[in-house]
């Protein structure tokens, strides 16, 4: 419900701040004191067309703060987060709108700035206004399936279709998918079969590139090893017989040296032949010493020669099988981790071409069925709203007697829709009619009835559908214009009985409407320094009295009118 309201510099409106409260609140006041400006001030609010001609003369910009307070389930808390606007469920929502004295035009929800037709969605969910010359609401054709739905349909009726619409369209999808499927296959049906021979000959396996590739490294590292081993046994041990080795030189120098040892010796060797001879053996020594590692590095190089020989056999084979990987991977575009799985979905082409026309009629029969098993459910739904309108119409009608529009004529139509915009709600589309007078066809209701006939009727229609549509706050802009008397009186008893169920506000200049209200603001106008300035006032039950007296009676109040303003309260409560 809309809780306050603040205007600032609108038109003849200076300052003014409402608070208000549940039920119905009657708001009257002379012609021109500025009860239309009020509205073009809510207007403003929930994001109507703005022009400079709203800015007060000598204000820099005009201002428009409205404040709602909704249950925490209430839609506009899921449209806000949609938006990114924070908003605590069930906290008020204040919307705001600046209009500057060029035309320029701002607009914020809780103080977060937001484009018109934001905040023209979120107010059109939380307020709607009745006027002479606009409707909104129950005039939009588009709501009002969900209102007799609402109405008269059981949630299991709409689940049940919603689910079914949604099943069939599924295997409408994957039907539609098989056959695209089975037709591109059916094209390519030869490079398929090519191409899925040449991989499956290939047979390529996840992760496999990257462990032929270390394969590789490991055989190129072996060669490079052993081709090095073999170099540098060979020149312990040439092959070459020409060539001299280092171990047959160790060994003619060895025999070399052992020339210059004597025999024998005597006791009359000379101390320097004796010399000599010692330092012969430290030099044969040393030559055995190298004989020995000599054989040693030969026995090891002959070991690690053993140990780490090259294959390159294996070697050759594992760059084939690597190369011929990436270039069928380089031809399909793929990587070469994705070969299997690209052989996978090939063959599961061929197998759906193989077996595409069994499959695809199990599945054309499955979506008939699920279409049949939709219709079946659609039809019920089509039942049921059909009793759910005439219960309707009944409920309105008997609503319009008392109001003035015994003739007219209220009908909620079942249209129904060609196969192709079936949908989750539904076969057909609903659209409220009206027929004003005996003899005329029923129309659209914003274009059949006049401005006062089809206030009245939105009344009858919110008082059958009360609490159905969301919204919170509704407001009635002069319902009672043409009519009077018991009329009247009607009017004001519906819409105090509306008010049971949504905030009412109402424009009137009917003493019986403004008699049947809960709560009274009076409208006026007064002039101070030479500017003429718009003002509101909550009245009391005295004020109240008074005010229904002049509504009765014009400028000269009568003691008859406060009798009779006196018994029209009275006999409101």
């Amino acid at each position: 419900m809309l809780t306050h309201l603040s205007i600032r510099d609108v038109v003849l409106i200076e300052a003014l701040d409402l608070a208000l409260h549940p039920g119905f609140t009657a708001l009257t006041g002379e012609t021109g004191a500025g009860k239309s400006i009020l509205l073009d001030s809510l207007g403003l609010a929930m994001g109507e067309r703005a022009n400079a001609g709203l800015v007060r003369a000598g204000a820099e910009e005009a201002r428009v703060t409205a404040c709602f307070e909704t249950p925490a389930s209430h839609t506009v808390y899921t449209q806000l987060e949609e938006q990114g606007i924070p908003a605590d469920k069930g906290e008020p929502l204040v919307l705001r709108r600046v209009i500057s004295r060029e035309g320029r035009s701002r607009a914020w929800i809780n103080d977060q700035p937001v484009g018109l037709t934001l905040l023209r969605r979120i107010a059109s969910a939380l307020i709607e206004i009745q006027g002479q010359h606009e409707q909104m609401g129950l005039a939009d054709a588009s709501t009002h399936r969900g209102l007799l739905d609402a109405y008269g349909i059981k949630p299991s009726f709409l689940k049940k279709v919603a689910q079914a619409f949604t099943h069939w369209q599924d295997l409408r999808q994957s039907l539609a998918s098989a056959q695209q499927a089975l037709e591109d296959a059916a094209r390519e049906e030869e490079w398929l079969r090519h191409t899925v021979s040449e991989l499956s000959a290939l047979a390529p396996q996840p992760g496999e590139e990257s462990q032929l590739a270390q394969q590789r490294h490991a055989l190129q590292q072996a060669e490079r090893r052993g081709e090095a081993v073999a170099a540098a046994l060979s020149e312990l041990t040439p092959r070459d017989r020409r060539s001299t080795g280092p171990a047959a030189a160790l060994r003619a120098a060895n025999r070399a040296l052992l020339r210059l040892v004597p025999s024998t010796t005597s006791d009359s060797t000379p101390p320097e032949t004796d010399e000599l001879a010692g330092r012969t053996a430290e030099a044969l020594s040393a030559l055995e010493n190298a004989e020995n590692a000599l054989a040693e590095a030969e026995s090891l190089l002959s070991r690690l020669m053993a140990d780490t020989e090259a294959n390159p056999r294996e070697l050759e084979e594992t760059e084939e099988r690597l190369f011929a990987l990436r270039t069928v991977a380089r031809k399909h575009n793929v990587l070469v981790d994705e070969l299997a799985a690209l052989l996978a979905q090939l063959t599961a082409r061929i197998h759906a071409l193989d077996n595409g026309a069994t499959e695809l009629e199990g599945l054309r029969k499955a979506t008939e069925d699920a279409r049949l098993a939709y219709m079946e459910a659609a039809r019920a739904l089509t039942d049921a709203r059909a009793l759910a309108a005439k219960k309707m119409e009944q409920a309105v009608t008997a609503e319009l007697k008392p109001i003035k529009l015994e003739k007219a004529r209220f009908l909620a139509e079942l249209q129904p829709l060609p196969s192709e915009q079936w949908s989750r709600h539904g076969m057909e589309q609903v659209m409220f009619l009206i027929a004003a007078n005996p003899g005329q066809p029923p129309g659209p209701i914003a274009k059949v009835a006049s401005g006062g006939e089809l206030s009245r009727l939105m009344l009858a229609l919110k008082l059958v559908l009360a609490g159905q549509s969301g919204i919170g706050t509704l407001i009635f802009d002069e319902i009672d214009a043409g009519v009077g008397g018991a009329t009247a009186a009607a009017i004001g008893e519906r819409l105090h009985r509306l008010a049971l169920n949504v905030q009412v506000l109402a424009v009137t200049h009917s003493p019986q409407v403004a008699a049947s209200a809960d709560a009274h603001l009076r409208i006026g106008k007064q002039t101070r320094n030479g500017q003429t300035a718009t003002h509101a006032i909550a009245l009391a039950e005295t004020e109240r009295r008074e005010e229904i007296a002049r509504m009765l009676a014009g400028d000269t109040i009568t003691d008859a009118a406060r009798a009779a303003a006196a018994s029209l309260l009275d006999s409101k409560k």
